[in-house]
């Protein structure tokens, strides 16, 4: 949790920098750096593409890599092998989706070049998230923590499935094919008891590639090749647990910071009020404003009330508000969905996006303060 919140500082950083950078005169050093072309070329497979899509196809399989190891994990051995543990943060999860993105379409409904936009205010950054929680310290009830936890691991799969069924290209069927025999043969090796890391990470490039080629997008590779990583050695050693731990620090400190630094560079040279009441802009800001807090809190009420579930000990209703309003917080997904949802179209709406993006997320960061600072105890909780 820690290691989450620093990176969630960075990530602020990076993104304060980029938007400096992007209002500076060095503003067309920065898209000539984003737009740099990096070319790998072996015989006749060839990967030509601007640097801005290798941070986002490249490196962010990396980190959806480590999503995926954190999901395998949490269900095996954590917060999602438990029904009971799962059951209220997945119903607020649910909510957290299906409201923010009414409320997108609802918004959009006269606007059909935004529908693409619909999934942009459904995801949650779970690194400032953390790092707004954290800035309570042991205030913070354990119990509310692992609620938080429990339900940005739903938002990340929900995410997973979204990209891969909504934001994904033509189909090359021969891609498919070859990185289904190459995530065939992760999971035999799975399978077989092989625990050598490196062996996975081969047959990871190999299929992140053919996913590249196929039209399915490229970070789904990390998430698949994520799952075949074994559990437990037979020592009953975890090399899936050393893994999700050596790739923390470079995910939180390198990657993420630098995905926002490359994406979050909204210019605001010649933004008129038009762009503020756009209906992509004002989508975002009310779904992820909105939608998100009254989404969590309406499933979770309805949810207690009809006694499926009970609130976690030590956690009242403005708690729940308050860490309601953290998970509009989209800033990492909700940019990255945004890139798929907006790449193929005219791009007169993408500052749009980023725009209600920042929004939305600086304002429910904070009403999500403003109502865990009223609500938490003043002390220490001598549980922690």
């Amino acid at each position: 949790m820690k290691l989450e919140s620093a990176g969630g500082i960075l990530l602020f950083i990076a993104a304060i920098v980029a938007m400096l950078v992007a209002n500076s005169p060095l503003a067309p050093h920065y898209s000539a750096f984003l737009e740099t072309t990096v070319a790998i070329e072996v015989g006749a497979l060839a990967i030509n593409k601007p640097l801005l899509l290798w941070i986002n196809d490249g490196l962010m399989a990396i980190f959806f890599f480590l999503i995926g190891l954190e999901i395998k994990r949490e269900v095996m051995e954590g917060e999602l092998s438990s029904v009971d543990q799962i059951v209220l943060p997945g119903i607020g999860a649910l909510g957290g989706m299906i409201v923010p993105a009414a409320i997108y379409v609802w918004v959009n409904r006269g606007y059909p070049a935004g529908a693409d936009g619909w999934a942009i205010p459904v995801a949650t950054d779970i690194a400032f998230a953390l790092a707004l929680l954290g800035t309570f310290g042991l205030r913070v009830p354990t119990a509310l923590k692992v609620f938080l936890l429990t339900l940005a691991i739903f938002d990340d799969l929900a995410a997973i499935i979204i990209i891969a069924l909504f934001y994904s290209g033509d189909l090359s069927v021969t891609a498919l094919l070859v990185g289904g025999s190459a995530l065939v043969a992760a999971v035999a090796m799975n399978r077989l008891g092989v625990t050598r890391i490196s062996s996975y990470v081969l047959l990871g490039i190999v299929l992140w590639i053919a996913v590249l080629k196929s039209g399915v997008h490229a970070t789904l590779a990390g998430v698949l090749i994520a799952f075949c990583i074994p559990m437990r050695d037979a020592q009953g050693r975890s090399p899936l647990l050393s893994l999700e731990h050596d790739l923390h620090g470079p995910v939180a400190f390198a990657i993420l910071p630098l995905f926002a630094f490359a994406n979050a560079g909204l210019s605001f040279a010649g933004m008129s009020i038009a762009d503020l009441v756009h209906p992509v802009t004002v989508g975002v800001v009310l779904g992820l404003f909105v939608g998100k807090p009254v989404g969590i809190l309406l499933f979770v009420g309805l949810a207690v009330s009809l006694r499926a579930a009970k609130l976690p000990n030590d956690v009242n209703w403005t708690q729940l508000l308050g860490m309601a309003f953290a998970c509009g917080i989209g800033f990492t997904m909700s940019l990255f969905i945004a890139g798929l949802a907006f790449e193929h179209g005219s791009g007169d709406y993408f500052g749009g996006d980023r725009l209600g993006i920042v929004a939305g997320s600086i304002l429910s960061a904070a009403m999500a303060y403003l109502f865990l600072h009223i609500s938490l105890p003043k002390r220490a909780l001598d549980s922690e």
